[in-house]
């Protein structure tokens, strides 16, 4: 569709994952093939005029990436998120879902032209004394808004960012790695929840989960090793 003939109604999003930025980063050859990757899918949601970019996990290839491979991202981020352009939608659902308290776009002292919302992966997930994760600094820098961490892995609960353009709304549920065992016995015992809004019915419901999902008995992962996707809410659309 043309970008011209898109509704004032219509959200665009492109959903990126797994970029890894930081992989084989000391190879001559291979060294910046990561962030390359990266940077061209920030070039595609620019040029297709997208509302925002939705990453599924392991933005980083580490937990803990070397300062070239941080700052690069950081510069990406920056040339392409930031801009004097404003944001076509608003997230209306409680702003206490972001560690900071808001979405970056409401930051008064940055200006953001097209925000990253993001879940942490199994190679970029909090760890260390801190327990903070690499996208917790971008956070702070207000160059992405990270969310789906769960604050108690015996009582885990999944709120949705709300977003809303004219007469769609979109609730996005998030849920940034966790061992797979672990979720998979957290859902068994049913400590996992999640909070809806209002008439759910009204909103387009989609969840971004980083998780090995159950591939059938010959594909080599033990049955608790995964999530079934009989274990997510019938009301999830996507």
């Amino acid at each position: 569709m043309p970008v011209d003939d898109v509704g004032e109604d219509t959200l665009r999003l492109v959903v990126a994952t797994d970029s890894h930025l930081g992989y084989m980063e000391k190879d001559r050859v291979r060294g910046m093939d990561s962030m390359t990757t990266f940077e061209e899918v920030l070039h595609v949601a620019r040029s297709k005029h997208a509302d925002f970019i939705l990453h599924g996990g392991d933005l980083f290839h580490e937990n803990k990436p070397s300062r070239k491979c941080l700052y690069s991202a950081m510069d990406l981020l920056r040339r392409h998120c930031l801009g004097p352009g404003d944001v076509r939608f608003e997230v209306v659902s409680d702003p206490s879902i972001f560690p900071r308290g808001m979405v970056n776009y409401e930051d008064a002292n940055t200006n953001v032209e097209m925000p990253m919302f993001m879940i942490h992966g199994n190679h970029d997930d909090p760890g260390g004394e801190s327990n903070l994760s690499a996208a917790n600094l971008l956070e702070v820098a207000s160059l992405v808004n990270y969310f789906g961490r769960a604050a108690d892995l015996e009582d885990i609960v999944v709120k949705p960012v709300l977003m809303r353009k004219g007469n769609t709304q979109l609730a996005i549920y998030g849920l940034g790695n966790i061992r797979d065992e672990r979720l998979n016995r957290a859902f068994q015992a049913r400590k996992v929840r999640f909070e809806t809004p209002p008439n759910p019915e009204q909103w387009f419901n989609i969840m971004i989960i980083h998780q090995n999902r159950h591939k059938g008995n010959k594909a080599g992962v033990p049955t608790k090793a995964c999530i079934h996707e009989e274990m997510l809410p019938v009301f999830l659309d996507l």
